[in-house]
């Protein structure tokens, strides 16, 4: 990971604009754990970040969109995840993003579990969630995908869910399956549109795919 993160630090450096990396990948894939690390490496005052988690749609009203799939020779019938993308405020992410390129200020969306912040800004801005896999690739100055296999997921979810945040471990592994089929259909596909792919378990990490280029 230390690699990775050195190679886009140097990606950084040669710029001399403001940019924009969008990192993302499903839940427990790195992402945030990445992000974290980048924006403490350049100097949390260097650094405008964006968690995409209010842009999603609460579950409390996707529990009543049930959606039709196919998968494996099999039929499905299941709640949305935040694995679709009709699960994301997609529009006005974009929106954002446009104001932030244009050196606007912004307040992020007020949510439940999250204080509207206001966002200027700085010449280095992190994008980090769900939601950047399905906006316009070409808002994004660099875009990283994080992505692991199922077992390291569930694991992974388990103890940040359950333990640390007290989900009932039977409803967790009631909707783990369907959300990680719906993952595979409807989210992982996007990888291939991201200048960086890392899959990542618990003990290894592989870069994919690594189309870093020095920004114009």
């Amino acid at each position: 990971m230390n690699d990775i993160l050195n190679e886009v630090l140097n990606w950084i450096k040669k710029s001399d604009k403001s940019v924009v990396i969008g990192v993302s990948g499903h839940g427990a894939a790195g992402k945030t754990t990445f992000s974290t690390k980048l924006a403490q490496i350049i100097g949390l005052n260097e650094v405008s970040r964006i968690n995409t988690d209010p842009y999603i749609i609460t579950s409390q009203l996707r529990q009543y969109t049930t959606i039709q799939y196919r998968y494996q020779n099999k039929d499905y019938q299941s709640k949305m995840t935040a694995c679709h993308p009709d699960a994301h405020h997609i529009v006005s992410l974009e929106r954002d993003i446009r104001m932030i390129k244009s050196g606007l200020d912004f307040y992020t969306i007020d949510t439940f579990y999250s204080k509207s912040e206001l966002i200027s800004p700085r010449q280095i801005t992190i994008i980090e969630g769900m939601s950047v896999t399905f906006i316009d690739p070409e808002l994004i100055d660099l875009n990283i995908y994080f992505y692991t296999d199922d077992e390291t997921e569930l694991r992974r979810r388990v103890g940040r869910d359950v333990l640390e945040r007290g989900t009932d471990i039977n409803v967790l592994l009631e909707s783990h399956k369907q959300r990680r089929i719906q993952y595979e259909l409807f989210m992982h596909p996007y990888r291939k549109l991201f200048d960086v792919i890392i899959k990542n378990s618990n003990e290894e990490v592989w870069v994919e795919k690594n189309l870093m280029v020095s920004p114009e």
